[in-house]
């Protein structure tokens, strides 16, 4: 080949990604879990979870709660060594602020039919607790054999409603959290910062303006 295609051609105008990454890394007033940190806890969240379920006859269903578990959900099956499925639910209750409003409804459900079926729900954050148990209630409603929870972050300072696991279920925690407003691997501001390879304390002046 002569000369590469003209689509091939790289526009020197095009912006560079990784300079709007660099603005945003600008707002994060400290780092609270390095990337390579993450990466080893859920390394071993996957090898627990594949433990506990081995030796069960029906595989394991993974429900991700978009959006903030989005990423932990990735990179924690592809450390679970067994036949899994995948779905995918949503519970409203942030908004675009930092508080929850303590009254989650759920907005996008299950694809999957999981009656008898034991359930791992994947989560980035646990703090007041009541996302979680609207969460649980709605697999018991569903007839799960059993309900698991795998969160990244736990803030067990914030709790304010109590939940249980359903029949041998299991509550993994990858790190407990400060109570700080945390961002990143997934979790956001107003849907920004979901994508830093780490997780980090936003500035005060970027979310209470």
């Amino acid at each position: 080949f002569d000369s590469a295609p003209a689509f091939y051609t790289v526009n020197p105008k095009t912006p560079n990604p990784k300079k709007k990454v660099m603005a945003l890394e600008k707002h994060i007033e400290k780092v609270l879990f390095k990337a390579e940190v993450i990466a080893e806890r859920v390394s071993q969240l996957g090898s627990e979870i594949t433990c506990d379920f081995s030796g069960e006859s029906e595989s394991p269903i993974f429900v991700g709660v978009a959006t903030g578990a989005c990423l932990f959900l990735a990179d924690l099956v592809r450390r679970v060594d067994l036949p899994i499925a995948i779905d995918f639910i949503r519970a409203e209750s942030y908004g675009s602020g930092t508080v929850s409003s303590g009254t989650p409804k759920i907005s996008f459900d299950l694809k999957l039919d999981i009656t008898n079926k034991h359930v791992v729900l994947v989560e980035d954050i646990v703090d007041t607790g009541n996302t979680l148990h609207c969460l649980i209630e709605h697999m018991k409603a569903k007839k799960a054999s059993s309900v698991s929870v795998c969160t990244l972050l736990d803030k067990p300072s914030r709790r304010k409603v109590h939940f249980e696991m359903v029949g041998k279920g299991k509550f993994y925690i990858g790190f407990e959290c400060p109570d700080e407003f945390a961002v990143g691997y997934g979790m956001d501001f107003a849907e920004q910062y979901r994508n830093l390879s780490y997780i980090g304390v936003l500035k005060p002046e970027y979310y209470m303006s």
